[in-house]
């Protein structure tokens, strides 16, 4: 049975969300401030964390700037903040989903389960275990291990990060559109929302180049999408 944290404070999405979502089969713990929502994290092992913004003691931001600094746990946002700006700024900050308020319980069963069968499949991999690892450059990724090696220094990752640079790595001459990524790395259909993968491929590169405004590892095909450096 997979583990959710919810921390939120407002008291009946809390009972809302907990009520569907044990019914469907998780465990759900909730918190109702931020403070106590990293103890509980701490102290826990959770699967996935649903997350909201405005929250008293400490907000969800910096909730998940602790919650980043040694995890790649899937996190979605809960949010009534639903400007451009807000969702970038989510997911720019390690967020791998945001859903805006108010929300359908069916939606967000849907985007909670697609988050864990990704995390599931990174910590349990099935087909990627015959490839024990692919070498671009100084980047080693070795898909058993969910891990990324740059000149001997493991680097952390996201879900969705490992999972755009894994399906660039396994594809070298293959351009793909943010479509195709999207579909790929997120498992839903791609309606346009392209800021998505502007933000994700924009942390991967803060992470894995040397220079990310002059990009050696992920290129930029313009007016198609990216591709694995040569």
């Amino acid at each position: 049975m997979e583990k959710i944290l919810l921390i939120e404070d407002d008291i009946e999405i809390c009972q809302m969300v907990k009520k569907y979502l044990t019914n469907e089969g998780f465990e759900l713990v909730a918190a109702h401030d931020g403070e106590i929502g990293c103890k509980l994290f701490l102290n826990d092992k959770f699967d996935l964390i649903l997350l909201d913004i405005m929250m008293p003691k400490l907000d969800g931001f910096k909730v998940m700037q602790r919650i980043r600094q040694g995890s790649t746990v899937p996190i979605i946002i809960l949010s009534a903040r639903d400007t451009e700006f807000d969702k970038v700024s989510g997911l720019g900050m390690g967020a791998d989903d945001y859903l805006t308020k108010p929300f359908s319980m069916v939606e967000l069963l849907i985007r909670v389960k697609s988050n864990l069968r990704r995390s599931i499949q990174y910590s349990n991999p099935d087909g990627n275990s015959k490839i024990k690892q692919l070498k671009a450059g100084d980047i080693v990724l070795k898909p058993d291990e969910f891990c990324i090696i740059k000149k001997g220094h493991k680097i952390e990752l996201t879900a969705k990060e490992f999972e755009i640079l894994k399906l660039l790595m396994m594809n070298p001459t293959r351009v793909y559109t943010k479509a195709q990524i999207y579909t790929r790395v997120w498992g839903d259909n791609y309606f346009g929302d392209e800021n998505a993968v502007n933000v994700q491929i924009s942390r991967l590169r803060s992470k894995i180049e040397d220079d990310p405004k002059n990009p050696q590892y992920i290129k930029t095909i313009w007016g198609i999408g990216y591709k694995l450096g040569d």
